[in-house]
Order: structure tokens, then sequence, then C-alpha cells
């Protein structure tokens, strides 16, 4: 049936499937700190082209960039700046690089899931995204030592069955929708899930700026200093509201020498302000959680 002809309940059965709830933004971040700071890095490596089916040699070096080159530059600049973060990766990769992810929790950062092979959500049947994830949280958890509380889907990528799959998990987080600026909670066919959603946007993502497919039509090129400017301005519009300031970026995106300076001025340009708080997305979603029922009558 073509959309126009849909009965009243279809088109609000579809829009009530998953929606923003309460918002978690909280009164006050940890220290009095005015504005809360979330870095992440979806560590995708080589899946981009496997999740495809592909076999390009070239597509799957780059992937190996963002493991060879793009994760120990940020490793490096994060560790000059005593800032951690949160990396999402899907199982295959962190099976493929097992060394990076324990590297990562040694530094302090945040192992999240990111799929299996960087599938995508809505073109599986449930049951088998079901499997996949189920199978990418106990990859993690053998990698890393740890069950990871977080999820970002693939390409974010959430089909009808992702947020059950979450609650199933016990997720204390999602990060991969867009109904907010700063944390919700998220609501299943009106049922609060307990669930934070830690909002992204393609705004506050590196790849859209960079990326490109020499068999597509793909060839989007921003100069560095205007993705910076962007992201600048996002931050400074999250502390002028007290709020979230949250940022997706790529090992093999970001990890070039012309592209890492944008991450190292972004924070020097926040740290500038004093009164902020770096922590990584788990720890974000605990302190909005923990407010939120503390200033519950």
């Amino acid at each position: 049936m073509e959309p126009w002809r849909w009965p009243e309940e279809e088109w609000r059965r579809r829009v009530a499937q998953v929606r923003a709830g309460r918002s978690l933004k909280p009164a006050r971040w940890p220290g009095g700190a005015r504005c809360a700071v979330a870095l992440s890095f979806d560590a995708d490596h080589e899946t981009n082209e496997l999740r495809d089916g592909g076999e390009s040699i070239g597509r799957m070096s780059w992937g190996q960039y963002g493991h060879r080159v793009g994760v120990p530059r940020i490793r490096a600049a994060l560790r000059r700046e005593g800032v951690r973060a949160s990396f999402f990766v899907p199982a295959v990769a962190a099976l493929l690089y097992p060394d990076e992810q324990r590297a990562l929790i040694d530094d302090g950062h945040e192992i999240a899931l990111h799929g299996w092979i960087h599938e995508v959500n809505s073109a599986l049947p449930a049951a088998d995204e079901r499997e996949l994830h189920l199978r990418a949280a106990d990859a993690l958890e053998v990698i890393t030592g740890s069950r990871p509380v977080g999820m970002r889907t693939p390409s974010w990528d959430f089909s009808a069955a992702t947020l059950s799959i979450q609650r199933e998990l016990g997720l204390l987080y999602d990060s991969s929708l867009m109904a907010d600026d700063d944390p919700y909670e998220l609501v299943e066919n009106g049922e609060a899930t307990g669930i934070v959603e830690l909002p992204v946007e393609w705004i506050r993502d590196d790849a859209p700026y960079f990326n490109m497919n020499r068999f597509q039509a793909l060839r989007p090129y921003t100069p560095p200093t205007a993705v910076l400017d962007i992201f600048r301005r996002e931050f400074d519009g999250a502390y002028a509201d007290g709020g979230l300031f949250l940022l997706t970026m790529h090992p093999h995106v970001t990890g070039y020498r012309s592209r890492m300076f944008i991450l190292e001025e972004l924070i020097r340009h926040i740290k500038a302000r004093g009164d902020v708080w770096f922590a990584t997305h788990a720890e974000v979603a605990r302190w909005c959680l923990t407010e939120s029922r503390d200033a519950a009558p």
C-alpha cells in the first residue's frame, strides 16, 4: 500500500516504534562543569568493505590504515591531552586486532558495540540481527575482559528490532539516533526503556566531510579548517546551553597528517574554557541516569 493510502493507525504505529522520551540532560555536570564532552571513534577498519561482501584490496588497505596509523595517532593525541574517549568497534575488527582493543582499555578508554561486521541492521531479519549483536557482545567481552554497556549501530542504522535487542542485552546507552542535542531516554511503543540515548548527528561526524568512493558519485571534500570551524561552533553551542558535546570520528578518516590537527586544536579550544568535563559515553550515560533519579520527586 502506498504511504498516502495508509490509515492513521499505520503511520502512528511506525512513528511510535522508537521515540525520544524524557530529557536526561542533567541540571549539573561533575565538578561544577558547565558542559560535558564525549569524544568517540568508530574503528571500522576493514569491515566497511567486508560488510558489502567486497574483495577490494585497496579499500581494505584503507581500513588497515585506520589500525596501523589512525588509532596510534589518536591514542597519542588523547594521551598527551589526558583525555579519555569511547571507541565503537565492530566485532570482526576487534577480532582482527585484539591487541588494539586491549591497549585502548589500558589507556582508560571505553570499547563499545558497533555490530558484528558493520552490517546494515534494517536489511536483516530480526533474528539474524539479534544473533549478530549478541555474538558481537560476547566477542568484545572475551577480548577486553568486560561486557560492553553501550552500542552505536553500524552506519547509525536502527531497525524496528534494534531497541528490543538492546534491552535484552541490558545496555546502559545507545548512541545512534538524533532526536535531540542532549541525552534523553528511549521509549519503545510508548514504554520507557531506561536506556539513555546519547545523540549523534552528521554535522558532528568527520566522514560526511571527507569520505569518497571512486566507483560512485561520492566525492565530498571539505577543507579541514572548515570542519574544525563547524566542530568548534557545535561545541560552543553546547557550552552555551550547558549540555553535551558529542563528536564522532573515524581513525581511517581523521588519522591523516593533514587532519589530525582538527582533533588536537578542538581539544585545546575546549580545554581553554576550563569548566568542561571530558568523559566516556558510559560515564556520561551513568551520570545522566543518576541525576535524573536524584531529581525525581
